[in-house]
């Protein structure tokens, strides 16, 4: 049976608002544009603090111009925000790539969307649950489940097992739901961020080009 990880995060949110309880989030973020639509929705009932953290992109430029859209991002965001909010805390984790490198051995021609594109995810989720537990969170997730070209399941999967191995609790999320990804581009385009045209990595850099070259 598929789970819908929506209903699962509102019912967790419905269960907190009723405990009066608001809990510390430490949220793994890919980019601002993804993070918008997540901070809007969740600033509401969590207390979150934003870990930047993608050894994975390419090239170094890319990586830092990501990284002040983030921290850019969630300072206008939060002079702007009305009625009920928590502010934003920003971490940014070490731009470790021979880490990514490392981890993508043997995979690179492997297309975007498989098992190379999941290890990422169990890279970056994994620091993620480290820090979470050091800096006493209630619970992580990530903003990756907002892209229709992520796979929520499997990263509820990996971010569930680490939860079990580090002791934190992971949020069970599929952001794209109820129309996540669409208010993601139209929050982009209200703060004009910078939304770039690939995920990341230098192979899905290469598989994006590839495709240009072919439509050609």
């Amino acid at each position: 049976m598929n789970r819908n990880y929506q209903k699962e995060l509102e019912k967790k949110i419905q269960e907190q608002e009723r405990q009066g309880w608001v809990p510390k989030l430490f949220l793994h973020s890919c980019c601002a544009p993804c993070s918008s639509y997540v901070l809007e929705y969740l600033s509401q009932y969590f207390q979150i603090t934003v870990f930047y953290y993608n050894p994975n992109i390419y090239p170094d430029e890319e990586y830092f111009k990501r990284a002040e859209e983030q921290k850019a991002f969630i300072k206008e965001f939060s002079k702007r925000q009305v009625g009920r909010f928590y502010q934003i805390a920003f971490m940014e984790g070490a731009y470790d790539k021979e880490r990514f490198y490392q981890m993508a051995k043997g995979m690179e021609d492997i297309p975007e969307g498989g098992e190379r594109c999941f290890r990422c995810y169990g890279l970056r989720l994994r620091e993620a649950a480290q820090y979470a537990r050091e800096l006493h969170m209630d619970y992580f997730t990530t903003t990756l489940s907002i892209s229709p070209l992520k796979n929520a399941a499997k990263l509820n999967e990996i971010g569930e097992k680490l939860a079990e191995e580090y002791g934190v609790a992971y949020l069970p999320s599929d952001f794209k739901k109820k129309n996540g990804y669409k208010r993601s581009v139209e929050l982009s385009k209200e703060y004009g961020m910078y939304r770039q045209d690939y995920c990341g990595c230098v192979f899905s850099m290469q598989e994006r080009k590839g495709r240009a070259v072919s439509e050609q």
